[in-house]
């Protein structure tokens, strides 16, 4: 537990002005604490037994001022430690999501949102109360215990270590109960994760949830998670149980003690009554903070499992990374080699890509088809680095890609994903994501470029509408036409469609697509798609299987050598002529009722994604 709890220093040292600012006044505070039983004493010997009137009431004065220069004292330190607390949690937040923002891909492909979540919140929020709460109560509980029981044992050694001795098997019990503590709350700290990842995905996919008509199984997996996060919380709760009544029955057994022997001592006139009445006012001074023993360690134990979740993320050094001394891609020209390129996944079983070489001239435009699992969207994200070859090198305008500052590579790329992402604001702020200084002439040219702009002017607020979460207030075409944009904003010297025509009709695809070949000029370009219209006018045409490029060559050229191109396309013709094309469909072929065995010829057939 102190090795997790040790690290938090790291980043209190930022704000060590305040550190110190903030013991001093909690020494002053304890200080003020401690004199006033001494004060009692002397009210009590030299006021009320000495019949002394102005003695009490020069005391009570004395107590009146020093109480009240308490408590300000009191709300100075604890608004100072809250400030501090505060101080890390934001600083934690932020270096957690500066370093989920930078790992690659395949960090993401085996870790789960909600977990990340967990870890930005809850587990962050438990180092915060630790930092601003349980610390300052550690230390005051130390200069507390060390503070009374030298004040006890110097006025009597005896009654002090009869009043302190009952109060050592409670901090003994207490650190046992710390060692355990933090091993439990890890597993309720991973288990609220889980809970947090059923409902996020829930949520994500209410759509298809009440397609399938799941609404039962997702609340009976969401309660299966609950009832686990309960079950873990509920061992905590079980081992500080035992804890608590037990630290409650020793002080009770210190107090005993104490007023047994010490009234036998006032009895015996060996001590005065002021001193008994001190002492009994010093161990309630001490007797608060030891039984709050258990809760700091709980809390302590509870801060120290999420510190060992949060060091878990921030210790992961991004394997993507720039290299020490960047190459600028800002004058690339978007010429690119494969040369031997293989990738393989974290925890991957065989190659996604095996032994690609391919030569891309700058301003060709290059599509990639295949059957699903084939390698095209893997081949494509090794341009801007979401993944790294496992062996051979990718080389942009004869520079290995890793060599390049990876922000300006990336800002040389657009990029219009299979599923188009948009983010809970504007249409107008969405399309200028990638450019944020971009002017609204160049929004709308983007837009129309993009045969974005006929629609969004008809929308509630025409650019200024705010779309749903993810976007789903716009249809799939439409998300896909704004994403366009997007990516054509940038002018990117390296264009990305990643079958981004997937989610439009016919009609609207031979719209874009034509903008999109003026768009293309200029520029070089990859196109995932699997029409056969959509790639037909590529300079080059890719068809790969298992990871390798089995077919190369443009249109003519792979139709004549009667390979797995030219069976796709006899497909998609045989297909077009005999199903008439319907307005609306996305795919261009009329829907109809397809019989199992069909499906499984179609991709047997070389189905494409």
């Amino acid at each position: 537990m102190l090795k997790q709890l040790f690290r938090i220093r790291l980043f209190l040292r930022p704000y060590l002005p305040q550190v110190l600012a903030n013991l001093l006044l909690l020494l002053l505070v304890s200080l003020v604490s401690l004199a006033i039983p001494q004060i009692i004493k002397r009210v009590i010997d030299e006021g009320i037994t000495a019949g002394n009137q102005g003695a009490i009431l020069r005391y009570a004065i004395v107590i009146f001022a020093v109480g009240a220069t308490g408590a300000i004292l009191s709300f100075f330190q604890r608004y100072l430690a809250q400030w501090i607390g505060a101080r890390v949690g934001y600083d934690l937040r932020n270096a957690l999501y500066d370093n989920i923002q930078r790992m690659p891909f395949s960090f993401h492909d085996h870790t789960q949102t909600g977990q990340l979540i967990s870890r930005c919140i809850e587990d962050v929020r438990a180092i915060q109360e630790f930092a601003g709460n349980s610390l300052v109560e550690w230390v005051q509980l130390l200069i507390y215990g060390i503070g009374i029981s030298a004040l006890m044992i110097s006025d009597n050694p005896v009654l002090g270590i009869m009043a302190i001795l009952p109060l050592i098997p409670l901090v003994l019990l207490a650190f046992d109960f710390g060692n355990r503590i933090t091993r439990l709350f890890y597993k309720v700290d991973a288990a609220l994760g889980s809970l947090s990842t059923t409902l996020q995905e829930n949520i994500s996919g209410a759509q298809v949830v009440r397609a399938f008509a799941r609404e039962d199984h997702e609340i009976s997996r969401f309660e299966n998670s609950n009832r686990a996060y309960f079950h873990a919380r509920l061992e905590v709760i079980r081992n500080w149980g035992k804890l608590f009544p037990t630290g409650q029955w020793l002080v009770t057994l210190s107090t005993i003690l104490l007023l047994w022997f010490g009234g036998n001592m006032v009895l015996r006139q060996e001590i005065t009554i002021g001193t008994l009445v001190a002492f009994n006012a010093l161990l309630l001074l001490l007797a608060a903070p030891v039984q709050q023993l258990t809760w700091l360690v709980n809390n302590s134990g509870e801060a120290a499992a999420g510190a060992q979740r949060v060091w878990e993320i921030l210790d992961q050094v991004p394997e993507i990374r720039n290299p020490a001394i960047p190459i600028s891609a800002d004058q690339i020209q978007g010429a690119l080699e494969f040369r031997d390129v293989s990738l393989m996944y974290t925890n991957g079983n065989s190659d996604s890509l095996s032994n690609i070489n391919l030569k891309v001239e700058k301003n060709q435009v290059v599509a990639i088809i295949g059957a699903t699992g084939s390698g095209k969207s893997s081949l494509i994200n090794l341009i801007p680095r979401y993944y790294d070859a496992s062996s051979g090198h990718l080389l942009v305008d004869g520079v290995d890609v890793r060599d390049y500052d990876l922000f300006e590579l990336r800002k040389k790329i657009g990029m219009v994903l299979q599923t188009s992402l948009l983010f809970s604001d504007s249409v107008f702020e969405n399309i200028r994501y990638g450019r944020p200084n971009a002017s609204q002439e160049e929004v709308i040219a983007a837009a129309k470029a993009a045969q974005a702009h006929d629609f969004i002017v008809k929308l509630p607020n025409g650019y200024q509408t705010v779309v749903g979460e993810r976007g789903v207030t716009l249809s799939g075409g439409q998300r896909q036409r704004v994403a366009i944009a997007r990516a054509l904003l940038i002018d990117p010297r390296i264009l990305i469609l990643d079958d981004s025509l997937s989610a439009v009709d016919t009609k609207t695809e031979k719209r874009i697509q034509q903008a999109l070949n003026r768009l293309m000029q200029g520029r070089t370009t990859f196109v995932i798609a699997h029409r056969i219209s959509t790639v037909k006018k590529a300079d080059q045409i890719l068809v790969m299987e298992k990871g390798r490029i089995v077919e190369q060559g443009t249109h003519d050229s792979l139709l004549a050598h009667s390979g797995l191109y030219s069976q796709i396309y006899s497909l998609q013709l045989d297909r077009n002529e005999t199903q008439p094309e319907a307005n609306g469909s996305q795919s261009g072929i009329q829907p109809e009722r397809l019989q199992p065995s069909g499906l499984q010829s179609t991709f047997e057939e070389g189905g494409l994604e």
